[in-house]
């Protein structure tokens, strides 16, 4: 028997969506994403929960953003969310693809950037939009391939496991797949 084939695993994944104007934060999506890529070995990279103590998004964090920007303290404010952006697009650095959750409803500025600058490094940048892909911006067909548009996660988590287990999978100029443990030193 064929040993099992894991692309995917000890791939990082950041998940993109909007936070600033989600009721939750964006927190309850990417909550129940999380535990299923990280059972095919993948890592996530979250910006709700971030792996490092500032730049964090905590209702906390958010609330004092929102006052800052009430009091008019457009300065502070700029700060604060420069150096999100700094991490946010970091993360974005460190991964191997994203997945996103396009709520057009939210204006999800940050995201938009987000998914951009991951398409310059032409990683595979899987979209998850509520309004359905026939609600998709139409620039974003002249962007990504149009099979990276999902109506629902069930179709986008079927889509990964597609590119994680099946034996021929179309790369559409996107995934690419290195071997790590050649490069190990033998002991």
């Amino acid at each position: 028997m064929a040993a099992k084939i894991n692309r995917l695993y000890g791939m990082r994944c950041y998940e993109a969506g909007p936070m600033d104007r989600a009721p939750d934060g964006g927190v309850q999506w990417r909550q129940a994403l999380t535990p299923k890529l990280q059972k095919m070995g993948i890592t996530v990279l979250d910006p709700c929960n971030k792996p490092i103590n500032v730049g964090t998004e905590k209702i906390e964090d958010r609330q004092y953003r929102q006052k800052l920007k009430a009091d008019g303290n457009y300065d502070q404010l700029a700060k604060e969310i420069k150096l999100l952006r700094i991490i946010d697009l970091r993360m974005v650095d460190n991964s191997d693809f994203l997945i996103v959750n396009l709520d057009m409803s939210l204006s999800p500025c940050g995201t938009m950037e987000e998914i951009f600058w991951a398409n310059r490094m032409k990683m595979p940048v899987l979209i998850y939009n509520p309004q359905g892909k026939q609600n998709m911006p139409d620039w974003l067909f002249g962007v990504f391939p149009h099979k990276h548009f999902f109506n629902t996660w069930d179709q986008l988590l079927e889509y990964l496991r597609h590119v994680n287990e099946d034996e021929h999978v179309e790369h559409m100029k996107r995934w690419v797949f290195f071997d790590y443990k050649t490069l190990l030193p033998k002991v």
